[in-house]
């Protein structure tokens, strides 16, 4: 009961808590009106075209909720005990307490440095912001602003520069990667990707002009690194004139100022030479200076606005694929005309809706987790044909990361604890996770967005030696859990309780006791195998 009251007293704080009055552009959020996770499904239904699939059972729900707001998978305790709970209201609890939980800021600082740096390197300032913001469900739009603007003297949330100084790194003789730059300040926060309107106008898509490019550009094309400080942090030099640019298909020359793809573009100021500063540059200290006109200041204070329809749409979308395995918008970065969401009506929904809740990313993460569509089945729908991914018929199959899979092997292994601590005849944690990110991430400036599977994972899961070390009998882990067991089907429920979240069928209690028949004389090798194949297998890798 306690958990219920929790509920209900959260949905009475969203409905009271100023949010009623939505924003100016908006409009309002009426108290009696139906819960958005309720109109998602509506919306999902009434386009399905065909059978939906069943609600899916507890514990491929539980698996499910766990990877996505834990970012593991549950350990044995707690699948049995929401396998055994009987209360109508054990999965909204179950939402609850997740979301609630350190884990939640831990695994979300983890998905959105992969989903913004994509795998470009690590640093603590970067990852201690990430974590402090989702811990204290800090607002998208504030989030945003922070690193589109970073305050060096913020220490609470400076190691938001990261974002930039990461891409403004020169290896050898080659020069900054400004177009990586303003490309992903597109892609990641707009849902626009610009980069072959460099040059000229888009060839393929109409929407996307030169000008979104040069626009984008004059915000941040003065960035730099600054050196004076230990910690990522940067500067800006001051924006003179307009960028200057000619289309290599005509010859026409044009310029433009700062300027967001559907925006008004922003008047220079004219400033004597000498006047650019508020405080002027110290050669001696190497500090940078405070300027009056900060094209980074501006783009920070115009990008993340509830105004702004892109900047809605994207973080909308993204969320959405990051429960349901695929955008509403596919790719993540091609808003545009000609590439329309698959469900038009409920990404707007889902866009305003965002915005109307001042971009709190946590409950728009509980509504859509509370939907029928997320807690469908992965399995098909009666009639027995493949229903298309842009239905949402039936679950879809998600790609778990690197940091997912680790964790969820220690999980099941039995062996978080003695990893995470450190005991004696350990491996690191950083080590381990190290080895994990090398066999199953992607290269650097690759999204992860889809369900690849490698031979370098197969063969890593399958035969590397830290894997494999995890296996054998450590006081407390699955093995030793296992060999203290008589009974052949209670071997087999413990076995995939732990690792795959769901009670063994007849054929699967069958084998197990036919293989420890087989194996008697060397039962700790054979239990070691058994969880072997469980961990190695389709169903245990991706998240369904």
């Amino acid at each position: 009961m306690p958990h219920r009251v929790r509920s209900l007293s959260y949905l009475r704080v969203l409905a009271f808590a100023g949010l009623v009055s939505g924003s100016p552009v908006l409009g309002s959020i009426a108290v009696a009106e139906e819960l958005l996770h309720q109109r998602i499904d509506k919306l999902i239904a009434a386009s399905a075209a065909g059978d939906l699939a069943a609600r899916a059972e507890d514990g491929e729900f539980l698996r499910r909720v766990y990877l996505d707001l834990a970012g593991r998978i549950p350990s044995v305790a707690e699948a049995r005990a929401f396998l055994d709970d009987m209360s109508a209201d054990k999965r909204t609890t179950t939402i609850d307490r997740l979301l609630a939980s350190e884990e939640y800021s831990t695994h979300m600082a983890e998905a959105f440095d992969v989903m913004l740096m994509e795998r470009r390197g690590e640093h603590d300032e970067w990852m201690k912001f990430l974590q402090t913001s989702f811990a204290g469900n800090k607002p998208w739009d504030q989030l945003v602003r922070e690193i589109l603007a970073p305050d060096a003297e913020n220490e609470a949330a400076r190691g938001a520069a990261f974002f930039y100084t990461k891409r403004l790194e020169r290896y050898g003789q080659q020069d900054d990667d400004m177009p990586g730059l303003v490309r992903d300040v597109g892609r990641l926060f707009l849902g626009v990707d610009v980069q072959c309107a460099q040059c000229h106008d888009h060839l393929f898509i109409d929407d996307y002009k030169q000008e979104h490019y040069q626009g984008l550009y004059a915000f941040v094309g003065n960035a730099t690194i600054r050196t004076d400080q230990p910690f990522p942090a940067i500067a800006e030099k001051p924006l003179m004139k307009e960028v200057e640019f000619t289309s290599v298909f005509v010859q026409v020359p044009k310029s433009t100022g700062p300027r967001l793809p559907g925006g008004e573009e922003i008047e220079l100021p004219l400033f004597k030479a000498g006047e650019e500063y508020e405080v002027p540059p110290d050669r001696k200290t190497n500090s940078p200076g405070v300027l009056k006109f900060s094209t980074l200041k501006i783009l920070a204070e115009q990008l993340p606005r509830a105004e702004n329809e892109f900047f809605n749409r994207n973080i909308a979308n993204r969320l959405w694929w990051l429960m349901m395995g695929r955008g509403l918008v596919d790719p993540l970065d091609m808003q545009h005309s000609g590439n329309p969401p698959s469900h038009p009506e409920l990404l707007d929904l889902l866009a305003n809706q965002m915005a109307a809740h001042k971009f709190d990313i946590k409950w728009f993460l509980r509504e859509l987790a509370l939907t029928e569509t997320y807690q469908r089945s992965g399995r098909l729908p009666a009639e027995g044909t493949v229903p298309p991914a842009t239905s949402y018929r039936a679950a879809l199959e998600k790609r778990m990361s690197a940091e997912q899979l680790l964790r969820s092997v220690l999980e099941a292994t039995g062996e978080s604890t003695r990893v995470r601590e450190e005991k004696e005849g350990a491996p690191k944690f950083k080590d381990v996770a190290d080895r994990f990110n090398k066999a199953l991430a992607n290269p650097p400036k690759e999204p992860e967005l889809e369900f690849a599977p490698s031979v370098k994972g197969a063969l890593f899961l399958s035969n590397d030696t830290l894997v494999l070390s995890l296996l054998e009998r450590h006081e407390g882990n699955l093995v030793d859990r296992l060999i203290k067991l008589d009974e052949a089907d209670a071997v087999a429920v413990e076995l995939y309780l732990s690792v795959l979240t769901r009670r063994p069928n007849d054929e699967e209690r069958a084998d197990v006791r036919e293989y420890l028949d087989q194996n008697g004389d060397r039962r700790e090798a054979a239990l070691g195998h058994l969880a072997w194949a469980l961990l190695a297998s389709t169903e245990f890798c991706v998240n369904h």
